[in-house]
């Protein structure tokens, strides 16, 4: 109960702040930063290590990779269909590509599931949403912009991005069985506890909400794709036809519902996809993601007795 109220706290404190002009009009971007670069590198190098490597590790990995394919395919086919432009097809497949694994999923996933579920997020964020974002996003962004990133250019930015390398660190770790001296480990923990407090008010100050024109049709669909189509895909991949149980099981599905990554859509608004469709996918996603995320735990709950 106390990580629920923490959640919904800090959300409403970030728009409490933006609104009454407490926080600076950027400063999110410092948190954002933070949070990026420093809170998820020591959550990465805390739980990573403790990780117990087996084949289901596939599963929560897979998660983003499966989410960015398949919103490709079917926006590319829907944007055809619906004679939309370019420009908006790419700010749905970013919008809808990619979820929110770590500014949301870490405080939903640990409010429900405690700090053991934040293993799992890690391997849903680390291996599968960043790296795919920083590649095919990052491709998808160009493309559908008419711009040009070099193979060598989406290398370095992986290479030096500080979560990336403290995965990398984390990993071998990891495979080596190396122990992290207990002191350090204690530092980890708390830098990595700052994640959700911080992401939680970051997220709550970007919230902004604009009028519904000839932007809603597209919206709706980048929207039914995110929060309902794509998690019952992955249900019924996972659950159905896979036959597969557990808490690492449970948390990738609930992962997979999680609302647009903000990461995605400030990528998708400076290489100017849609900009307001783009806005409008966290500004509507984020709050509508907390009732569609109800009801896939209580669709879990129900079905498999979580």
């Amino acid at each position: 109960m106390s990580n629920l109220i923490l959640l919904f706290l800090c959300l409403f404190l970030g728009i409490f702040l933006r609104k009454t002009k407490i926080f600076p009009e950027n400063g999110h971007s410092a948190l954002n930063s933070f949070v990026v670069n420093i809170s998820l590198s020591a959550l990465a190098l805390y739980y990573i290590p403790k990780v117990v490597l087996s084949y289901q590790i596939i599963f929560p990995v897979a998660i983003a990779w499966m989410n960015i394919i398949l919103a490709i395919l079917f926006f590319t086919f829907l944007g055809k269909k619906m004679n939309w432009s370019k420009g908006l097809i790419g700010a749905l497949i970013m919008g809808a590509g990619f979820g929110n694994t770590s500014f949301i999923g870490i405080p939903v996933i640990q409010a429900i599931y405690g700090e053991s579920g934040i293993k799992t997020v890690m391997l849903v964020d680390q291996p599968g949403g960043f790296v795919a974002l920083s590649t095919v996003g990052i491709a998808v962004a160009n493309f559908y912009s008419g711009g040009q990133s070099s193979v060598l250019e989406i290398f370095k930015k992986i290479i030096r991005f500080p979560p990336f390398i403290a995965f990398s660190i984390a990993v071998l770790l990891n495979i080596f069985s190396v122990s992290v001296p207990v002191e350090l480990d204690e530092v980890f923990s708390k830098l990595g506890a700052t994640t959700v407090p911080l992401a939680l008010v970051s997220v709550g100050s970007q919230l902004r909400w604009q009028k519904l024109d000839s932007d809603s049709k597209p919206l709706f669909w980048g929207l039914l794709f995110k929060l309902i189509l794509f998690p019952s895909f992955v249900f019924v991949l996972y659950f159905i036809i896979l036959k597969q149980r557990g808490e690492m099981i449970e948390i990738s599905f609930l992962e997979s519902a999680m609302a647009p990554m903000i990461t995605a859509v400030i990528i998708a608004i400076d290489h100017q996809l849609s900009p307001k469709v783009s806005n409008l996918m966290i500004g509507i996603g984020i709050p509508l993601s907390f009732v569609t995320l109800a009801i896939w735990y209580f669709v879990l709950k129900y079905t498999f007795g979580v």
